[in-house]
């Protein structure tokens, strides 16, 4: 294996940096382990900057905004091309493709602050509100009467100009882990809480995580093959988490395509990944290897 130098980009504006951070220290201390030398930039608005004084590759950014820099100043960087990390990161536009291609996802509608607060939800109660652009499950709220619309709308539009009402499906939460166009492994998630929020994620304890998932193994398959299909159809690269609702009767939806992964200690692609024989430090090793540009 070839020892290289690698910069870990981490923190940033967004309201996932602390997420970014604890994630960034890990993927770090896993590749030094693995006899890498390893450069940490908390970013700035000075990234450009930052990374030319690195002088070495990069990775951060989930929108495909950092990816797109990385391009233009010919820096090699991990994980999924300008295009699939900011389509990927806009959940409208993923669900769109996603039905283009066959894949099933639950049915919902998009609202704007302009658009004001509707006479009923729709689809009908109860629904899921959520930002159409951020991650760590930051600004969702599950609502189960009409009183409390407004306020999810409120609070979504607090994360994004754009809401997404998706109807509620009750059901197992699955998450695929894809590397490389191929299925690593699945996780089932049972959240000590309502739903998988950002506590259940990240907090100690805050869920149980069974790999593989309490499924039958045809179930298991379809989830899976759900998974790859949705990472060729975003174009996706390198490794991303596809999370999936398996309802008790019912086909699996697909919720949502997570083109950079945690990778904190609680993280499920980490665990996944371990699952099936992989160390921490080969995963990250393996991320930093596959560094490349896409145009």
């Amino acid at each position: 294996m070839k020892h290289q130098k690698v910069a870990v980009v981490m923190g940033g504006l967004s309201a996932e940096r602390e997420v970014s951070l604890a994630s960034g220290a890990a993927v770090a201390r896993g590749l030094e382990d693995a006899g890498h030398t390893v450069t940490r930039i908390d970013a700035t608005r000075e990234l450009d900057r930052q990374l030319r004084e690195a002088s070495c590759h990069g990775r951060w950014g989930e929108d495909g905004t950092v990816q797109g820099m990385l391009e233009v100043m010919g820096i090699p960087y991990t994980g999924s091309p300008v295009l699939a990390s900011a389509l990927a990161m806009d959940k409208v536009r993923t669900r769109e493709i996603l039905r283009a291609s066959g894949i099933p996802v639950a049915p919902g509608a998009v609202l704007t602050r302009e658009d004001g607060v509707p006479p009923r939800p729709d689809p009908d109660l109860p629904v899921v509100v959520k930002p159409a652009s951020e991650g760590s499950s930051f600004g969702i709220t599950i609502v189960r009467e009409r009183a409390a619309f407004p306020a999810a709308l409120e609070e979504a539009w607090s994360c994004s100009s754009r809401a997404l009402i998706e109807k509620y499906v009750p059901g197992m939460e699955v998450n695929v882990a894809v590397m490389d166009g191929e299925v690593l492994g699945s996780v089932e998630i049972e959240a000590h809480a309502e739903f998988y929020d950002y506590d259940a994620k990240y907090a100690p304890g805050g869920s149980t995580h069974h790999i593989p998932p309490r499924l039958p193994a045809e179930t298991i398959a379809l989830t899976q093959g759900l998974g790859e299909r949705s990472f060729a159809a975003i174009g996706c690269a390198g490794a991303a988490r596809i999370d999936l609702i398996v309802p008790e009767n019912g086909e699996p939806v697909v919720l949502e395509v997570n083109t950079i992964p945690g990778m904190t200690t609680t993280s499920l692609l980490p665990e996944i990944a371990q699952a099936t024989g992989i160390s921490f430090a080969e995963l990250v090793s393996r991320l930093a290897e596959g560094a490349r540009l896409h145009t």
